[in-house]
């Protein structure tokens, strides 16, 4: 079994305090499995990953792999802009039972295309586990080159990548440069219609938290084939998407997941709550 073309970037739940809440995340987990999502992206940036303790983040991973009980798969955030410091947190997340790891770029220290390789190469030798790149340049302030992934592909574990950039054409050079079995995921809900088109696997989503059933729909229409269904549900649900990112995302998914009865708790510093205009839009969207 693959990671299957619906993934989401999994919030984390926390209580009034601000500490993790196994409990909500548990909702949270069962809520997506029932509304077609297929894997779980764990202590990403919907996550709130900057904000996670490494305890905090072993402590998710374990409990969304008991959760699971094997329906979904669990993909675990282990990237960081640390290398040595990803090694031992992949390493302990292979130990808690994760089908597998998702690494994002190195942010802030803004390394050389040799670099990325260098990093990403170091953390794929130290697990077996299978492994999804994560290009998201606007995050990171580095872009991950189709050559530089070109490269990375020929590692035997490192499998996918979530491509975040937004650019096509760069995202079509990686899918004309890989082995047939890399697969690319689009990293922006608003373009999951599109990098299907291209010859893109499926999406790791944040909107998937309130309109998986949808997504799913429409990922299936266009694989029928039916592609004028699915670009009618695109321009349906693009509204909707583009709500959640109105503002720092987890924080418009938040508070969604609670306008429909899912309580995630409140986000962590440096992220605020919505302002009350901001939320009259978001929830607007929903209405």
């Amino acid at each position: 079994m693959g990671f299957g073309r619906l993934l989401t970037a999994m919030v984390t739940a926390f209580d009034a305090n601000q500490k993790l809440d196994l409990a909500r995340q548990t909702k949270v987990i069962e809520h997506l499995i029932q509304t077609g999502t297929e894997s779980l992206v764990v202590a990403g940036t919907t996550g709130e990953s900057p904000t996670l303790s490494k305890e905090e983040k072993i402590e998710l991973f374990k409990h969304s792999v008991a959760v699971a009980k094997g329906r979904v798969k669990v993909i675990a955030g282990t990237g960081s802009n640390n290398t040595a410091e990803s090694v031992v947190l992949t390493k302990q997340a292979e130990e808690a039972g994760v089908d597998g790891i998702m690494l994002v770029n190195p942010y802030y220290n803004r390394p050389s295309q040799e670099g990325l390789f260098q990093h990403v190469k170091t953390i794929a030798e130290s697990t077996s586990l299978p492994i999804m790149l994560y290009n998201i340049p606007g995050r990171s302030a580095v872009n991950m080159t189709a050559e530089t992934v070109s490269r990375l592909a020929t590692i035997p574990n490192i499998k996918m990548m979530k491509e975040a950039s937004g650019d096509l054409g760069q995202i079509t050079e990686i899918i004309r440069n890989t082995p047939d079995d890399f697969i690319v995921y689009s990293g922006d809900d608003n373009l999951t219609l599109p990098i299907l088109s291209i010859g893109g696997h499926g999406i790791v989503s944040v909107s998937s938290h309130v309109i998986g059933s949808e997504m799913k729909e429409m990922i299936t229409l266009f694989l029928e084939g039916k592609v004028d269904e699915a670009s009618h549900l695109h321009q349906t649900l693009y509204p909707k998407c583009k709500a959640l990112f109105s503002a720092p995302s987890p924080v418009p998914v938040k508070r969604v997941l609670s306008h429909i009865g899912i309580e995630t708790g409140p986000v962590r510093l440096p992220m605020v709550s919505l302002t009350e205009e901001e939320e009259k839009n978001v929830l607007q969207a929903f209405l």
